[in-house]
Order: C-alpha cells, then structure tokens, then sequence
C-alpha cells in the first residue's frame, strides 16, 4: 500500500496545469491513477437475462440504492447519464467526483461483479443542459471511460463523443446494446419565453452529428441480435413536457424513427434517464412491425417536486419516487420475452410492463 499510495503521489505530482481548452484539458494518456482506473475488456460471449439501469446521483445524499441493485444479480449495469453531479469544466474535479463514487463501497461490490457500461448526461458533461459547444467535453469523454474502466486500446477512445456498442451473447439469442451519445455533438437550443417550457424547438438542430448517425445506421443495418436495446441519455419518445427530450429537436427525432424503419432492426427498445421520475412510454411506428418502447429511470438519489405531466404515450403510471429499472429477459425460441420493473428504495417491485416480442 505504502508503494501504491508513493507511485499515486508521484503520477499526480507529474501532471502538468490543465487549461480550459480542448487540447489542454485533456489529463495526459502517460498518467493514470492507479486506484480509478482499472481497464477490464467486456466478456462479450455472455448471455444476459438482467440488465439493470439508471441515473442521476448526487454524490453528496446517500448512496443507498446499491445493495438493492446488486440483490437482483444483474448481468449488467447500464448508466444513463447524471452519474455524478460535478457541473464542472475542471477535469481534475470530474476525475475526482468519479473516483468517489468509484470508491464508494456498495457502489464496488456491485462493480467487483458486474459489468458496467454507460453515458454521460449534462451534469457530468460539464454543465446544465451543455452540448457541442462545452470546451471541455473532451476531457469529460476521458473521465468518462476512464471511470467505466474502459480500456485506451477501444476504438471509442480515438474517436470524437463516446457513443459505443455491444453485442453479447451467442446466436441466435444475442442481445446489441448501442449507447448514445446526445451531448457531444449537440446543437444550442434557446430559452422558451413560455414559463411552463423551458426551451423552443430547433427544427434545424441536431442531437448526434453525421460520423455518429453514419455508426448508429451501420450498427442497426442487418444487426445479427435477436434484441436491441438503444440507450439515450434523454427520453425519445415522450414529447409533451418542457424539459430536455429528442422532441426540442423535431428533426433529429424524426430522422431517429425513420432510420429504425428503415433499418428494421429485429426488437429494439430504448432505455432513458434524466426526469427524475420513472415511465415507460409506448409507440406504435408505422412500417416498425413491434411496438416501441422507451423505459426511463430517474433518479437513484432524488426525484421531482410535481406529481404528473401529460404523456399521451405513457403505460401506466409516471412513478415520483427513487427507482431503478430492471430489463429480465428469457426467451421462447429465437423469440425475446422483456419484462420491464420499476423498482424502489427497497428493491420493492413498483411497476412491471412484460413485451412479447
């Protein structure tokens, strides 16, 4: 420990000062602490029939979900973004809000055996509602994977934005998990003068940028998975509130669902965060031969002050509470069956919506 904490000392001591500009803040690829970061390769052949998720976790109230997360055995874990609450362009202070709650002790048991993989969303980007233009979101993209242990060999690492993809399992019951990206390369939106709407639409905006609709069409063409689950850091379809949604940009929403039934990707649901509350909604897509669903869960720490809002394609209740959610999936034949759980404070069961795809 003593040569731990000396060779820790001393990577530190090396760093150079980090200015706020894309090239500067970037904490250099030579140093790496060596108690944040522990790269792990994904074992990609194992089947999966628990993935858990969710989002938005202030570090300073009480880390108290993880023993109810880690109950239920998941073969994975999925972050949705608001992992911590920096709000910071400081990548030391990013780095180190991560290797808190890295370091925190439920939260490592249920990573000392369980895979994680994720995204960020505004308030570990860098600051509320933040998007292309943040300076600093390449040093937050390398605090990112580097808090997922993810490895410097991956190919996200030598891309712009950490959108990445997962196939796992073996045929013909694989299971693609393609993750978003939807800070990144995020265009501006405007204030709403409306008190009810906190922002106007952008019809000319964008959410992913062309290299990532470009990668997300590839991993959706001709996909070999029986299942597809499409993680978004903000929710697709609900488009009735005034928050952050894909609705704020109307066109990069329509190109969202289009591409699906363009690609027709055999059993595609979305998994959200970021409301601070969870729903399941529910579309049915033309030319999309499967209802489609996004699942959010939101938030582990805390929730919200109102008690609805209309949601048109909402199945069954909006949940005000803590939660999580839980996928649990088995199949009959090549043919998925998705149970979808809400679960709370307690691990106790508040919602469940099961699909027979």
């Amino acid at each position: 420990m003593l040569l731990l904490g000396f060779l820790t000392a001393t990577l530190l001591n090396a760093l150079p000062a980090i200015a706020q500009s894309d090239e500067d803040d970037l904490i250099s690829e030579r140093t790496v602490d060596l108690e944040a970061f522990q790269p792990r390769v994904l074992d990609l052949s194992k089947d999966l029939s628990v993935i858990a998720f969710g989002s938005c976790n202030k570090l300073h109230l009480p880390q108290d979900m993880w023993a109810g997360i880690a109950a239920n055995h998941p073969d994975l874990w999925i972050w949705l973004g608001d992992i911590i609450y920096a709000d910071t362009t400081d990548a030391r202070a990013l780095a180190a809000h991560y290797k808190r709650l890295k370091n925190h002790p439920e939260y490592r048991k249920l990573r000392d055996r369980t895979p994680i993989i994720g995204i960020y969303d505004d308030h570990d980007y860098g600051t509320n509602d933040g998007g292309k233009g943040m300076p600093s979101k390449r040093a937050a993209k390398k605090c990112l994977l580097d808090f997922l242990d993810v490895p410097y060999s991956d190919p996200v690492r030598k891309r712009e934005g950490a959108y990445q993809s997962y196939l796992f399992g073996k045929p013909p019951r694989q299971i693609k998990i393609i993750v978003l990206d939807t800070r990144y390369f995020r265009d501006t939106l405007l204030p709403d003068p409306n008190p009810n709407r906190r922002y106007l639409p952008n019809f000319e905006g964008d959410i992913l940028g062309e290299a990532q609709w470009a990668w997300l069409e590839k991993e959706l063409t001709n996909s070999p998975a029986q299942l597809h689950i499409l993680a978004s850091s903000i929710q697709v379809l609900a488009n009735e509130h005034g928050h952050e949604k894909w609705g704020n940009f109307p066109n990069a929403r329509k190109r969202l669902l289009q591409l699906l039934v363009k690609t027709k990707p055999a059993n595609l649901l979305i998994l959200s965060g970021d409301r601070h509350m969870a729903e399941i909604s529910r579309m049915d897509l033309q030319g999309l031969p499967y209802p489609l669903y996004d699942f959010t869960s939101s938030g582990l720490t805390h929730t919200r002050n109102s008690q609805d809002e209309p949601n048109r394609m909402r199945v069954g209740p909006m949940l005000v509470k803590r939660n999580f959610g839980l996928l649990k999936i088995h199949w009959e034949g090549e043919r998925p069956v998705v149970s979808m759980e809400v679960h709370g404070l307690q691990n106790e069961l508040l919602y469940e919506h099961t699909v027979r795809y």
